[in-house]
């Protein structure tokens, strides 16, 4: 850990305790991402521009976050083409965690805002205040929130102590923030994370946490 983690540490009365710090990159572009397509369980591979981003990420983690001891990674193509220059510029291997994977989107994947909204129309207008309603066919941000805060539970008891960069996607990111600041559901509302962007979680083993960063993307051109 740095000495802002520990100079926190002694702020917040946590003494010596030690953070386990996540930074939370989100993936490079796809081709559903430049569309502005729902982009959930489908699998679409990383474009020019996307694996551009990835490289650029990974230089910029490798340099900020050395001491980065383990890479965790959604198991969707578009995730872990991200997390491997990120592994390879830290010497480490890609950990998978089904926890970590996108909304199912069900009906709605592949199409566009507009196209869902004529589709499901009342269903679409419900599911945009209200994160127990899911898509046709596929997850609420409810059941998403119960996936993601047990794996982060995982990941936080695996890698105690340590930094770690989890690569993942927009909703789990949110999530995982919303979870963080302790705020309600309006942020995952409210909130936007651009592509290839990074935050930055300390998590406290008492349970506390201090957010860091949050959309940083000054790495990319």
């Amino acid at each position: 850990m740095t000495g802002s983690s520990d100079a926190a540490g002694a702020w917040t009365g946590r003494g010596a305790a030690i953070p386990t710090r996540v930074l939370l990159l989100r993936h490079g572009q796809s081709p559903l991402s430049v569309d502005r397509r729902y982009s959930g369980r489908g699998n679409p591979r990383l474009t020019e521009v996307g694996l551009a981003q990835a490289d650029a990420a990974a230089a910029s983690v490798a340099a900020r976050y050395p001491g980065a001891t383990a890479v965790v990674s959604s198991p969707l193509d578009r995730a872990r083409s991200t997390a491997g220059p990120v592994a390879a510029g830290l010497g480490v291997e890609v950990e998978v965690d089904e926890g970590f994977t996108e909304t199912d989107f069900g009906g709605w994947e592949g199409l566009t805002f507009r196209e869902a909204a004529e589709r499901d129309p009342e269903v679409h207008r419900e599911w945009l205040g209200d994160t127990a309603v899911a898509p046709p066919g596929g997850e609420s941000f409810d059941v998403v929130g119960s996936r993601v805060s047990a794996a982060l539970d995982g990941l936080l008891t695996r890698h105690a102590g340590t930094t770690v960069v989890l690569v993942s996607h927009v909703t789990p990111i949110k999530t995982i923030l919303r979870l963080a600041l302790d705020a309600g559901p309006a942020l995952l509302y409210r909130l936007h994370l651009d592509l290839a962007c990074l935050s930055v979680v300390d998590f406290w083993p008492d349970g506390g946490a201090s957010v860091r960063l949050v959309n940083d993307t000054c790495y990319l051109a």
